[in-house]
């Protein structure tokens, strides 16, 4: 019953005429009945009503193709493409196109695409058909349209990079190279990733190595610009872009990155903050005196930077020292010695000492170190490191008596900031010279001044290689009694044991054994009034200890008796 079901779909068009559905299926029962003309005529009233509704569009032209009727699909077509549908109705017809092979029909169809979407992608669809049906002037004219028609705003990285892959394909590399650059120079530099990466892979493939490096610097050149565009003050950054342009060699560049750098110099007085900062002066000099071998400039530069620095709340002694080193390669010893002079003077710190008196001992000038040790420790009369390498220093001369006199000195200093440094340079020093008196009253000395286990230790091994057990033992009997006398009991527990190890040769170990500790558990009230568990040690000798014994025993007897 057609003539039915055709008066039914043509009553709920009339109450319906937008329904997409009721035109579907009233179509497609039409052309399952053969009777295209009264479908074409449905689609015709569709598409006229709905315009913008793709699929009648694409069931119409697929019906005219169906039934061999390739001029009247075209048509169809031409009308759609004339609402300015959405990409992927042009490439529909374009594939129509294709398909009957109209060359000329698919280069104005997409001439209209360019024209109503004018994206990358469709330019890249049109030189790919150029490159497939044309000649490579098409192609070359089609990409050159594209840039052109895009322009800056709206280029697209990938249109330079199939241009440029179109032209290896055609083994035009230095036409290639030229577009890799014309593109890196006017693309930013978020936009072009891809476009660095394939003309580094391309430099690789068919360039030599000098153009391979020079991509690769430029690429990370750009990097670096953008990182210090976004922080000036990011120091690190800095350094990293110096030293690539140190590596491509071109002094004009280099130069333009330090000066640019040096430039940023901190608004803070804080050293943390400089200390970065300083690091690009320090490797200016070094270039300058290094590779550039210009000396005059490289003095310019330390001149420069120390003339910066805030000396009166702080100062940076490698700068100085390098300085100093400087200009002892330049053969002016007069110059550095002023400097370094002239840093104590302006602002004395231990590392501007140290680096004076290493360049005295390089230069043998052995008088003028012992007026710089003197003056440091005037300085710092603390730090018992300057002591010590002072002493040493005598002692490498020979000079037993100045050595033993500076040590002397030392320790008679009311505040030192590492006095143990100190006492076991002096010993070793004694010992050295196989004073074992001088070693032993030393010993007693720094007794009497502390009592700390390690003192009483290494004493015992003292008397232990001098004089024997009998020696050792006299000295752990009387270190254990000083160290019970003021209740250190951790301590006292380690020299027991280090006793427990020497008895352990052939000695007497059961009478360190009975001294031994026992560990027991206790508990304590804290400041806020909570309990915490704790670790005791109980030696036999201690008067709490045998409480403790006696109030066990009490408690065990008690359990006795409740389990009776």
């Amino acid at each position: 019953e057609i003539a039915r079901s055709r008066s039914i779909y043509e009553r709920a068009l009339d109450v319906d005429a937008r329904s997409q559905t009721v035109y579907i299926k009233y179509a497609e029962m039409e052309m399952k009945n053969k009777n295209i003309n009264l479908a074409r005529n449905l689609f015709d009233r569709a598409v006229t009503v709905l315009p913008r509704v793709s699929q009648f569009w694409y069931r119409f032209a697929y019906m005219e193709e169906l039934v061999d009727n390739v001029q009247g699909a075209r048509e169809v077509f031409d009308r759609w493409m004339q609402w300015e549908p959405e990409y992927e109705a042009w490439m529909a017809f374009i594939k129509f196109e294709q398909r009957y092979k109209e060359v000329q029909n698919v280069r104005g169809v997409f001439e209209r695409l360019v024209f109503v979407h004018p994206e990358p992608k469709a330019w890249l669809r049109w030189a790919q058909f150029e490159e497939t049906n044309g000649d490579a002037d098409s192609v070359r004219e089609v990409f050159g349209r594209a840039i052109d028609r895009l322009g800056e705003e709206h280029m697209d990285q990938h249109v330079f990079i199939s241009f440029a892959k179109f032209e290896v394909r055609m083994r035009e590399h230095e036409r290639a190279r030229a577009i890799y650059k014309y593109a890196l120079q006017r693309l930013p530099r978020a936009q072009s990733q891809s476009l660095y990466n394939q003309y580094t892979v391309f430099e690789k493939q068919f360039g030599d190595t000098n153009e391979v490096e020079e991509v690769v610097v430029r690429k990370r050149r750009m990097q670096y610009e953008a990182m210090v565009k976004r922080d000036p003050r990011d120091y690190d950054a800095w350094i990293d872009f110096a030293k690539l342009e140190e590596s491509a060699g071109d002094r004009d560049r280099i130069r333009d990155v330090y000066e640019r750098a040096v430039a940023e110099h901190p608004t803070t007085a804080e050293k943390d903050v400089w200390r970065r900062y300083i690091y690009i002066w320090l490797f200016y000099a070094l270039y300058e005196e290094t590779q550039a071998r210009d000396v005059d400039r490289a003095r310019q530069v330390y001149g420069a930077a120390l003339d910066l620095i805030p000396h009166e709340r702080f100062t940076f002694g490698k700068l100085w020292h390098q300085y100093a080193w400087f200009e002892i390669r330049q053969g002016n010893v007069d110059k550095a010695r002023r400097a370094l002079g002239q840093a104590l003077g302006r602002c004395p710190k231990n590392s501007l000492f140290r680096s004076y008196i290493n360049l005295e001992l390089e230069l043998r000038e052995f008088d003028r170190v012992r007026t710089l040790y003197t003056k440091h420790i005037e300085f710092n009369p603390a730090n018992c490191a300057t002591w010590v390498e002072f002493a040493r220093f005598e002692s490498a001369l020979g000079e037993e008596t100045r050595a033993r006199a500076v040590y002397e000195l030392a320790v008679e200093q009311p505040t030192l900031d590492m006095p143990e440094i100190l006492w076991k340079a002096y010993i070793d020093f004694e010992l050295e010279l196989g004073h074992t008196d001088r070693v032993r009253s030393l010993y007693e000395r720094l007794l009497k001044l502390t009592d700390h286990v390690k003192v009483w230790i290494s004493r015992a091994q003292f008397e232990l290689d001098t004089q024997g057990q009998e020696a050792a033992r006299s000295v752990f009997e009387e270190g254990d009694g000083r160290l019970r006398d003021v209740g250190r009991k951790e301590e006292r527990l380690a020299l027991l044991e280090a006793w427990r190890s020497m008895e352990s040769d052939g000695g007497d170990i059961e009478s360190v054994e009975r001294r031994m500790p026992t560990r027991v558990r206790r508990r304590r009230v804290l400041d806020d009034g909570s309990m915490e568990e704790y670790f005791d040690y109980v030696f036999p000798d201690d008067t709490q200890g045998s409480r403790f014994k006696l109030l066990a025993k009490a408690h065990m007897w008690k359990q006795t008796q409740h389990s009776e």
